[in-house]
């Protein structure tokens, strides 16, 4: 992207930098928030990559994984490179293209950097999706309900669970990008749905907002067996796991013969130096329950048959969806660290600049 007398604008390029790999709870002082880079907006001579102007940025807990140093190849996704900005899930405009699946000016959602304006090239430019569908939703809903957030509940529920009606479903971290859909979807299925959370705000949301016929603080039940007893005093059919460790245990416990289990995520064994074992997989083998860990990149090529699912539900109130937003790319790295406190209530998105 020229200007009109044929000279290429060089921008500012508000970054944040991962400082250096982390290891326990990452802290806001692990990132840096960065104002002296700068970014020609124009492709290089030959580039079949895209140049991007980002608008949303997407806080997703894997991205703590991502802090650790790993072996490449090693996880699911690469580890970030410390002096670098940190990259995720984000929605963005198109300011130039040499790839012919997009062109200037498109919206685009996909993996992109924490930064103001992206060269995105190579493989990166797989992961991203066009966006067709502005009316009636926020943009920044691709961060989440339309994005990979509800790709994962969708596929985790329906690929993994195949729910039938009148079953019993019980989401952790239920309040959450995945977990809010995730009950809804349970709902829509015709199931028995309680969720998980840690504030009485949050209880309150998944009961008044999301639909849930029960939700619990898992703060505070000191015997995480005995409530989900009295919440499933015949068993549950299908557990989504979000959180993994000591809830992932209890749950073992009360799953029913032929029960599905969706190992989405183990929030609360990221920051853990030394994770915590499970101790009850007998109950895998005695009840015949299938466990199975997925991951939403599997799953792509369901986005159509997602959309079509998803955006009519949302537009008749079906589906509802809530958002944390956090203003400006300097709030970013507090954003992210919040997700491992709990401070975000609903879809935590960070605002680059209001398109």
């Amino acid at each position: 992207m020229a200007s009109e007398d044929g000279v290429i604008k060089i921008m500012r390029n508000k970054q944040v930098i991962l400082r250096d790999y982390v290891s326990g709870f990452p802290k806001e002082s692990d990132m840096q928030v960065v104002n002296s880079g700068t970014i020609k907006l124009k492709l290089p001579e030959g580039c079949e990559g895209v140049l991007v102007k980002n608008f949303y940025l997407s806080c997703d807990p894997y991205m703590r994984g991502r802090m650790t140093k790993y072996e490449p190849g090693a996880r699911y996704v690469d580890s970030f490179n410390p002096g670098s900005p940190i990259s995720g899930y984000g929605v963005g405009k198109v300011l130039e293209s040499g790839d012919p699946k997009f062109k200037e000016g498109d919206l685009v959602w996909g993996t992109t950097g924490w930064e103001e304006y992206s060269l995105i090239t190579g493989t990166a430019t797989q992961s991203l999706f066009k966006i067709h569908n502005t009316h009636d939703v926020p943009l920044s809903y691709y961060t989440g309900i339309l994005g990979m957030p509800g790709m994962t509940a969708y596929a985790g529920f329906y690929e993994v669970c195949s729910p039938k009606k009148g079953e019993t479903v019980f989401v952790s971290a239920a309040s959450g990008a995945v977990g809010q859909l995730v009950g809804q979807f349970a709902k829509l299925s015709g199931c028995y749905v309680v969720g998980s959370a840690g504030t009485k705000q949050k209880v309150d949301l998944l009961k008044n907002k999301f639909g849930f016929d029960e939700a619990f603080n898992y703060k505070d039940e000191p015997d995480l067996d005995a409530a989900l007893k009295r919440y499933f005093p015949e068993g549950i059919d299908i557990y989504f796991d979000n959180v993994g460790g000591k809830m992932l245990d209890a749950v073992l416990l009360n799953m029913k013969m032929n029960g599905r289990i969706a190992a989405c995520g183990m929030i609360s064994q990221y920051n853990l130096e030394q994770p915590e074992g499970v101790h009850n997989l007998m109950s895998l083998i005695m009840k015949q329950v299938h466990l199975k860990g997925f991951l939403v990149f599997n799953y792509y090529h369901l986005y159509g048959k997602f959309l079509e699912t998803v955006l009519p539900a949302i537009k008749e109130g079906k589906i509802t969806y809530v958002e944390d937003v956090a203003e400006g790319l300097e709030s970013a790295p507090a954003a992210l660290i919040g997700l491992f406190a709990g401070r975000n209530v609903g879809k935590q998105v960070v605002v680059v600049s209001r398109e």
